[in-house]
């Protein structure tokens, strides 16, 4: 039964999220998902998720990306909830039950309204757009007269730095001229993940034409929806004078502040601020208010949440004015929160118990996106320094004389002192590691400080600068007021070092209070120093997420991350490498919050910071060029344009036509006697005549005249369409231009059919090109036919064009020293293989190098190498790439090898591979011999139980090579018949 006593909702709404999830789950896998939705929602679920498409692009949403998405629409468009009540009701009673009906009886969870809850760095705003997509299409094109869909839609951001992402995702980043650039918007730069062609143009233009920023809510006017954009601080009525605004001009309130500090009348509410700001916030909410429907998405919606003042629930005021607008809509009101942290905290110490917001339909948390890589692993560094002292002694607040700050305290100093010691031991390694040929690297780690106030933060940049040895312009401060707002003359200025601060050595610290707890999206945090004494569970994982998100992103670096993770979260072992580890310095007042997370297995732990000379990149090497590497370069060619036979076109000029000479004009005029069609009336039974009339020429318009050119055109097609059909032609059928043939015609009949002008439309012309047996509809289709016939067999024939992409156009590879070899018969010094199963290719790469015959050899990476790749159709018939293992130079023979396991061979796969290839090669042996390195190419599919049976006997590489090739003649020889046959079907 029911609770009657409100305990709070604790867990219960994981476990909601949890059993919707495993629902969700079975009807997509069963396809009894896509039956339920829209036609619309179909289209876009296939596009997002399914192999066929997400196979060929280079983004996709994650797992946890894809739950939040479908878990929504499931909720919204599958179940038709019209309320948070009714969606438990639908999915789990016994949940239901558990949480008690008095946490739902709020009039803010009487509509539509999902909260995600998803691991801050983990890309929420993918999901976001997603989501605002699928609503904005399926109002578009689905009968919404149910009010499930709506095109108004409502992005509430927390803070400045949110607010700015947004407009950047949504209308492009500001460039140098200070215009936004739709084409660096999220929906351009994703747009083969997000937007299927078809809906492409309308999404565009919708966006482009309907985003509404903060100040324009309620004033600009849009054709087909609305995107308004804003921050909270316009929901709560809050004074925006303070905080960053689009223009770059003071707001007058502000500048009356100046003139006028002691403004009358305050006490009494009267003054101009104040009533200007409830004017203006009127106006908004009273436009949000009377639209008839809107979805309301919150970023960082823990913002949005109950406080208890003197045991008295009370309702924040953004919230308050977001229940205003739902208040006129009913059920067309839709919410959609997003949050890393969707809980309020009631207790302390061991009574303090999280309540989750009730309405949660996903929990993609932190320890599930840890595990798989989607962001940062989590370190606590315990300083011996700080285990050597006792704790009580040392204070961690900063020192003060009353009210005012005076210094920082030994405790502050220590872990400051830690924190940039572990800076500076990554940075070295890092950015040196990462360097390119110019010396500029794209790996700068940073350090991020959270002060207790903004009064302490300028003793933190003092210390760093005075007395740690940091340079001015290594240090930022952001100073912020209790919101976490930054005035709007500082903030320009701000921003522009903020929001790059991923790509430039400085500065290497940001020392911020509260301005930096969300939206603070760089990747290049690496070491946080909370100094912050405050317990509360949401701040400290909201610092926490600042530095999550993932630095080291690219597929060679996946492995050894991996590796890192196990032997941190599942051995307790110190890491073998700092790659994506974010350290958090030790705060003795956070210890509870520490412990909750280690008991968790999300973080790990360090008690020994790596001296300077031990490597955090574990046994990452970067390999270069030999010095003789010219000796051993190979290239592999990209034919850009085969060689072929062009049809070298000319303009069909009326020139070229011979004139109709079998009978003068003027003969043929006398063959049409009349005006007009003479029509007569005959009686049906006795057959008497009478009455004749005559139908005027005028019958004959433009629209016959262009019928009878456009049955001239027809006939010369058919005519040069059998004459293509000859098998001595080795290039398709050619394309007629109808518009510039239907012109050319014209002109011929009026200029030079009859070597006079001629009307068809003045006394009575048109009827001499209908006469009969008179050769005039057949002279004009044989001239043009001709015509067009010659330009088909104008033929040039062109050569190959191809592109010689040498190796050591990369020169240098990263790669684990652990697992790679030196080799000689290489431009490189060593070459890697395989972490796992990697045995073969590390055995084939020491017989190539040990093999007197082998000149030259390369292991293709296809992360450096990724020019060296052939399309292939895949079982399911879709053109996929594929990038083989080696190329071996022997003598004049060049051999394109895969090396694969004896149980892989015949995959279906692997087999269409090896016809591509073939095909490929094919070609590539046809091209001069200076475009092929004077060698003949081949390909061959070298088993592990070949190589390894031929090798025990003695024999060398290419013994082997020609033997493996041998095996797979019957695969070349079925591939030229399989393409001759084409060949001859074309033609």
């Amino acid at each position: 039964m029911p609770s009657s006593i409100n305990i709070g909702t604790r867990d219960i709404p994981l476990k909601f999220a949890r059993r919707l999830t495993e629902i969700v789950n079975a009807e997509w896998d069963s396809k009894a998902f896509l039956n339920k939705v829209s036609p619309v929602t179909q289209d876009l679920l296939r596009y997002w998720f399914s192999d066929t498409f997400c196979q060929q692009r280079k983004y996709n949403f994650h797992q946890g990306q894809k739950q939040a998405i479908l878990n929504t629409i499931y909720a919204h468009e599958v179940l038709k909830s019209s309320s948070v009540f009714e969606m438990y009701s639908l999915i789990d009673k016994d949940i239901l039950a558990e949480l008690g009906l008095k946490e739902l009886t709020n009039e803010k969870y009487n509509y539509p309204k999902y909260a995600i809850k998803m691991a801050t760095g983990t890309g929420k705003t993918w999901v976001m757009h997603a989501l605002l997509i699928w609503q904005y299409l399926n109002a578009k094109y689905e009968d919404n007269q149910t009010g499930r869909y709506s095109k108004n839609f409502l992005l509430v951001a927390p803070g400045l730095i949110v607010y700015e992402r947004l407009l950047d995702a949504y209308l492009g980043k500001v460039n140098e001229i200070g215009v936004r650039d739709f084409e660096t918007s999220d929906f351009v730069k994703y747009k083969e993940l997000f937007i299927p062609d078809s809906y492409r143009d309308i999404l565009y233009s919708f966006i482009q034409n309907n985003v509404v920023k903060k100040e324009e809510i309620g004033k600009k006017v849009t054709g087909d929806g609305m995107i308004a954009i804003c921050n909270w601080h316009v929901l709560a009525g809050e004074d925006e004078d303070e905080i960053y605004n689009d223009s770059e001009i003071e707001e007058p309130s502000a500048i009356l502040k100046d003139l006028l500090p002691i403004t009358p009348g305050t006490t009494a509410g009267h003054s101009l601020d104040v009533l200007d700001n409830n004017f203006l916030r009127g106006q908004e909410l009273e436009f949000l208010t009377n639209l008839k429907d809107i979805v309301v998405i919150n970023d960082e919606a823990h913002h949005i949440h109950e406080v208890k003042i003197a045991g008295e629930i009370m309702e924040v005021e953004w919230q308050k004015s977001l229940n205003v607008i739902a208040s006129t809509k009913g059920q067309r009101f839709i919410q959609i929160d997003f949050s890393a942290t969707p809980y309020n905290v009631t207790g302390s110490g061991q009574r303090r118990t999280k309540h989750y917001f009730p309405h949660i339909v996903v929990d993609f948390d932190l320890k599930t996106a840890i595990q798989n890589g989607l962001v940062k692993t989590i370190v606590l560094d315990k300083r011996k320094e700080i285990a050597s002292q006792k704790m009580a002694e040392l204070d961690y607040k900063a020192v003060r004389e009353g009210s005012k700050v005076v210094g920082l305290s030994d405790g502050q100093k220590i872990m400051l002192r830690a924190g940039l010691q572990k800076l500076k031991i990554l940075e070295e390694q890092f950015v040196e590691f990462t360097k390119d040929k110019a010396g500029v690297s794209n790996k700068y780690p940073k350090m991020l400080v959270i002060c207790e106030d903004t009064k302490v933060s300028p003793f933190v940049v003092d210390y760093l600068i005075n007395y740690l040895g940091l340079e001015e312009d290594d240090v930022i401060q952001i100073d912020s007021d209790k919101k976490g707002q930054v005035k709007a003359s500082e903030w320009e200025v701000i921003k522009q070092k903020l929001f790059n601060i991923d790509s430039h050595p400085k500065p290497k610290v940001i020392v911020s209070v509260l301005m930096l707890r969300e939206g603070f999206d760089v990747n290049n945090i690496c070491v946080i120093v909370p100094l912050r004494s405050s317990e509360a569970p949401i701040l400290l994982e909201q610092i926490i997420g600042r530095g999550l998100r993932l630095m080291w992103r690219e597929s060679e670096y996946e492995e050894i991350k991996r590796e890192n993770r196990i032997k941190l979260l599942q051995k307790k072992e110190e890491p073998s490498n700092y790659l994506d580890i974010l350290s958090i310095i030790e705060h003795p007042r956070f210890m509870e919050f520490y412990n909750e997370l280690v008991n968790e297995g999300l973080v790990g732990e360090t008690t020994e910071i790596p001296d300077s000379k031990e490597s955090v990149l574990g046994d990452l090497i970067r390999v270069g060029l030999k010095e003789n590497y010219q000796e051993y370069d190979l290239y592999f060619p990209i034919i850009v344009q085969d060689s072929e036979e062009i049809i070298v076109t000319k303009k069909l000029d009326i020139d070229d036509f011979s004139p109709y000479t079998l009978y003068p004009l003027d003969t043929l005029k006398r063959f049409v006697t009349q005006k007009g069609d003479i029509f007569y009336s005959e009686e049906i039974t006795v057959k008497t005549r009478f009455g004749n009339y005559e139908v005027s020429a005028d019958v004959f318009n433009s629209k016959s005249y262009n019928e009878y050119i456009s049955k001239i055109i027809k006939a010369i097609s058919s005519s040069i369409e059998k004459v293509g059909q000859r098998k001595t032609k080795r290039f398709p059928f050619m394309q007629i231009n109808v518009a510039e043939l239907a012109s050319i015609i014209d002109r011929y009949i009026r200029k030079k059919l009859f070597g006079q002008d001629f009307n068809p439309f003045e006394d009575n012309n048109w009827r001499v090109l209908l006469l009969n047996n008179t050769g005039i509809v057949e002279h004009i289709i044989n001239e043009l036919s001709k015509a067009i016939y010659e330009m088909q067999n104008n033929v040039e024939v062109t050569e190959a064009i191809v592109l010689k992409k040498y190796f050591s156009e990369v020169p240098e590879l990263k790669m684990r020293e652990n697992y790679s070899i030196p080799v000689t018969k290489c431009i490189y010094e060593r070459l890697p293989f395989p972490t796992h199963n990697g045995g073969f290719e590390k055995d084939f790469i020491i017989f190539c190098d040990a093999d007197s015959e082998v000149d030259s050899f390369i292991k293709i990476n296809e992360v450096y190498h990724n020019f060296v790749y052939l399309n292939y159709i895949r079982k399911d018939g879709l053109i996929a790439s594929y990038y083989p293992d080696f190329i071996v130079k022997i003598g004049d023979q060049i051999y394109l090898i895969e090396t694969k396991a004896e149980k892989d061979i015949d995959n279906e796969n692997v087999l269409s591979k090896e016809k591509a290839a073939l095909s490929w090669i094919k070609k590539i042996n046809s091209l001069k011999p200076e475009d092929r390195m004077h060698c003949t190419w081949n390909y061959v599919l070298l088993g592990e139980k070949t190589y390894y049976t031929m090798k025990q006997n003695g024999a060398s590489l290419k013994e082997i090579l020609e033997f493996a090739k041998l095996t797979r003649y019957a695969i070349e020889r079925t591939l030229d018949a399989y393409l001759e046959d084409m060949e001859d079907r074309r033609l």
